[in-house]
Order: structure tokens, then C-alpha cells, then sequence
């Protein structure tokens, strides 16, 4: 009695222990099939039938998962579910509590997509550290797309917007289709080869994954990775990745979002040039205020020491010097006939004749000395002074203006240099080797 009391469950505990045998023998599992009895409550949890033609399974997919679908779930609709079996223990039903719904066909490409991403990412196709930075200024663009899809418009609007200098060559080809990605991959390379483009852009406009499939071929994705000239991937909608986009150097969310990531704004570059005009004007005004300044400096230091100015101050001296060298000639006679009439004097009183006779003779042999001193010393002072002279004259502006130039001055003295020190009407002098003229400027 007290053994068959132990071996007697519950409803409860049987679906309880139901349960954990379901969930633990099939942890996670695959299943596709079509929809049936599809209800939303106000709960905002997904409940529906997966059947096919022999049998069904209950399906549950609560709100967090739900609201995420990309498709609305219709009866009839062929779907690929993942989920964990489970049993709603309150009806002993047993059910599949779904994590991820897609639709059938699409959920193929999907696992094809997944799988062919991992391997070529293990290969390294997609690492970082071969993508190449956009060049600073794109030169040459070719976009690659269909020559009649809104892509192509997109993009031509923007950069016409952004950048109307671009040179941009569309090349068509086919976006969607069998033959689409062969013909992606030949267009590539040619272009590339041709070392006409500086940017290559792979563009395309949104779509169902089987729609943008082309642009997950494995011959696209290499040729891409390959390629010798950077290239740009701008495929689908923001939420759309394709392997072109992972083997892209760049990869932009859209075609418009590309062109713009591809040119500068023509009002960016506009504004910078006006800011470095400013600036090169202001630094242009500081060195012609810097050179106006030296060149003043300069002409009240020739005005200083013109060569008319040192002929005359040289001329002063040596008419000094001539002067003090005749006083002291003077002096110095004076000085010796006082002293040879004294001794004559003495002479005269104390000396014989002989003596007397004697000093005569020497006051004649001394008289010319001093005069052929001075003589020698006005003749070196006048060849030196020659000499500065002729030195002076050939650095003199004059000796120039003498050549059959003319130095032009402002009514106040300044030297006129430049045209754009005088104005319409002003009056203006023109010294020449012979004479002034007053000009007025016209």
C-alpha cells in the first residue's frame, strides 16, 4: 500500500515532470511549416500553428520577440521558427515557445548568408586593419549601379548638391538577378584597372534579402576585398548588411549617405576659403606696413648721410684743418724770427760777426721748410679729399639721375616707390641731372 501511495503524481507534478523531459531532450530546435490560427490578444504575445500536412504544434511568441518581426504573420504563410518545446502545464499541451521567425525562403538565404560570412570572416576578408582611409579630396568617382534605380539619382543629387566639381562616371550594371553579381565583380575590375578613379561606389537601393542577395555573392565580396582602388559599399536600408558592405572600405548606411560621406559641402569649403582670404589679406597688409616702415627708416638714414651732406661736412673740415695749419705756420714764424731777433740781438751785443753771420745764414735755409711742410700736407688733404669724393659720387642718387633717371618725390619729400603711394591729382617733383619738374599725377 505504502509503495503504490509513492508511484501516485498529480496532474500537476506529471506535467511538470512532462515538461522538464520535453525541455531538456530538445533544448533548441528548427521547425518550418505553415501558419495557422494566427491571434494577437491585447497582451501583444504572438500564438499560432505551425502544421503541415499530417500534423501541427502549438506556438507561442511573447511580445519582447514579437513586436521585432520584419513580416506580418498570416494564415497560409510558410515560415522558419526556432524555438524550445515546452509544455503549458495549466492544459497539458504541449508547445514550441518560438525566439526567431522568419519567413521560409528568406530564412534559408539567411543561414546561406550566416554561414558563407563566418568562413570568409575566419580568412580574415573582413578585418579593419586592411581598410583603407577615403582619400581627402575625391578626384574621379565611379558609382556602380543601375542606370534607372532611385540610387543613382540619390547620389547624383547630393554630390551635384555638395560638390558640382566631381567628376563622376556612372557605370552600369545589373543590381538584381542570377547574372547580377558576375557582372558587379567584371565592372569592378575593369574599373580599377583603368587607374581612372581615385573611389569606387557599389550602390543600391533597398529591398527583401533575396532582392539584395547579388551583393552577398563570394565572388563580389573578394573582388571587392581585392580591389586596388578603395572602394565603398552603399547597399539597402540602414538595417540591411551585406557581405560587399563587410568587405567595403567603407561602408555607408545608404547611396545618399555615401555621397555625402564621399565630398565636402561646397558652403564648408566656401566659408574656409573666405577665412584664409581674410587672413592672407591681413598678413599681406602686415608685411607691406613692415616694408613701408623699413623703406622710411631707410630714406631718413640716406637723407642722413647723403653724399652732398658728407662732400660738404668733409669739404668744412679740411677748410678747418688748412686754416689751423696756416695759423700755426704763422705761429711758428712768428715764434722763430722772435727768437733769431733776440739772438741777433744778443748777438749783437755779446757775439762777434762771425756769429751773427752764421744765424743769418741758417734763418735762410729754414725759412722755406715750413712752407714746404704745409705745402705737402693741403696737397694730401686734396687728394684725399678727391678721393672721398669720387667715392661718394658713386653711390650718389644724383650720379644715377645723371645716368638719365629721374627721382620722384611727394609734395612733403617722401620718395615715391610705387603707383600706390599717389593718387589722381597729387603733385609730385621729378628731379633730373639738369634741373626739377612739377609734375601732377593723371
Amino acid at each position: 500500500m505504502t509503495d503504490t501511495a509513492r508511484d501516485i503524481l498529480t496532474p500537476t507534478q506529471l506535467n511538470t515532470l512532462a515538461r522538464d523531459l520535453l525541455e531538456g531532450a530538445f533544448p533548441l530546435v528548427w521547425v518550418e511549416g505553415e501558419l495557422g490560427n494566427v491571434t494577437r490578444p491585447a497582451s501583444g504575445h504572438l500564438y499560432f500553428t505551425l502544421k503541415d500536412a499530417r500534423a501541427q504544434v502549438r506556438c507561442a511568441m511573447f511580445k519582447p520577440k514579437s513586436q521585432w518581426l520584419k513580416f506580418a504573420p498570416r494564415e497560409g504563410l510558410r515560415v522558419l521558427a526556432r524555438g524550445r518545446l515546452t509544455l503549458y502545464e495549466a492544459r497539458g499541451d504541449y508547445q514550441l515557445v518560438i525566439d526567431s521567425l522568419e519567413e521560409a525562403g528568406e530564412g534559408a538565404l539567411r543561414r546561406a548568408f550566416e554561414e558563407l560570412k563566418a568562413r570568409l570572416t575566419a580568412e580574415g576578408l573582413f578585418d579593419d586593419a586592411r581598410k583603407r582611409p577615403l582619400p581627402a579630396h575625391v578626384q574621379r568617382l565611379a558609382v556602380l549601379t543601375s542606370p534607372t534605380g532611385a540610387a543613382v539619382r540619390d547620389v547624383l543629387s547630393v554630390l551635384q548638391r555638395r560638390f558640382p566639381l566631381l567628376e563622376v562616371d556612372v557605370l552600369p550594371v545589373q543590381v538584381q538577378g542570377e547574372t547580377a553579381a558576375a557582372q558587379i565583380v567584371d565592372m569592378l575590375q575593369r574599373a580599377a584597372r583603368s587607374g581612372r578613379y581615385d573611389v569606387l561606389l557599389v550602390a543600391r537601393g533597398g529591398g527583401s534579402l533575396e532582392d539584395l542577395w547579388a551583393f552577398n555573392d563570394e565572388r563580389l565580396a573578394r573582388a571587392i576585398a581585392a580591389s586596388p582602388v578603395l572602394v565603398v559599399s552603399a547597399v539597402g536600408h540602414e538595417t540591411d548588411f551585406t557581405l560587399a558592405d563587410f568587405a567595403a572600405d567603407l561602408r555607408a548606411p545608404t547611396p545618399s549617405v555615401a555621397a555625402e560621406l564621399l565630398v565636402p559641402d561646397r558652403r564648408d569649403l566656401l566659408t574656409r576659403v573666405q577665412v584664409l582670404q581674410r587672413r592672407l589679406a591681413t598678413t599681406q597688409a602686415q608685411r607691406l606696413r613692415n616694408a613701408m616702415q623699413r623703406a622710411d627708416r631707410a630714406s631718413l638714414r640716406l637723407n642722413a648721410l647723403r653724399p652732398q651732406a658728407r662732400l660738404e661736412a668733409l669739404r668744412r673740415r679740411q677748410e678747418d684743418a688748412a686754416r689751423r695749419l696756416h695759423a700755426l705756420w704763422h705761429h711758428q714764424q712768428a715764434r722763430r724770427i722772435a727768437s733769431l731777433r733776440h739772438a741777433d740781438a744778443v748777438l749783437r751785443a755779446h757775439a762777434p760777426q762771425r756769429r751773427l753771420e752764421q744765424l743769418r745764414e741758417r734763418l735762410l735755409a729754414l725759412t722755406p721748410r715750413p712752407q714746404a711742410a704745409v705745402a705737402r700736407t693741403l696737397q694730401r688733404d686734396a687728394l684725399r679729399l678727391r678721393a672721398l669724393a669720387r667715392s661718394l659720387e658713386a653711390v650718389s642718387p644724383l650720379a644715377t639721375v645723371a645716368r638719365g633717371y629721374a627721382l620722384v618725390t611727394k609734395e612733403d619729400g617722401t620718395l615715391v616707390r610705387s603707383v600706390a603711394q599717389v593718387q589722381h591729382g597729387d603733385k609730385v617733383q621729378a628731379r633730373l641731372a639738369d634741373g626739377t619738374l612739377e609734375l601732377t599725377v593723371d
